[in-house]
């Protein structure tokens, strides 16, 4: 997974204008994997927003796991920004995210990187 994202911002790292930093990759259930990069601009997606809507467009809606990277070849793990964990907590509450820690890497579940997310009680 973390190879998947690293590849999807290889060659595409703008480190002059930073409009693509950061690549992101998105397994399904079914192993299909689908990848994503920022795009910045004033209000921007990011690479893991990319790769969800990605796999939605394409039918998928049953998520494994999801790692993102930044550097020119993805040498950084990212953790989810705030809009991340929203997004993920609500389109793939299950999915493990991968991240990386002091003590080496690990996963958490989308929903537990949010532990009081906006939701609507209409």
């Amino acid at each position: 997974m973390i190879q998947a994202a690293q590849d999807a911002i290889k060659g595409k790292y703008d480190g002059i204008g930073f409009l693509h930093t950061v690549g992101a990759a998105l397994r399904t259930k079914q192993g299909r994997i689908y990848r994503g990069i920022n795009v910045y601009s004033i209000h921007g997606a990011c690479a893991e927003q990319v790769a969800l809507g990605t796999a939605m467009t394409n039918g998928e809606k049953d998520f494994e796991c999801i790692v993102a990277v930044e550097g020119e070849s993805g040498e950084n793990i990212l953790f989810p920004c705030g809009n991340c964990r929203q997004i993920l907590s609500d389109y793939a509450p299950d999915c493990f995210v991968i991240l990386k820690g002091k003590e080496g890497f690990f996963k958490v579940k989308a929903k537990d990187l949010l532990p009081y997310p906006y939701e609507t009680n209409y």
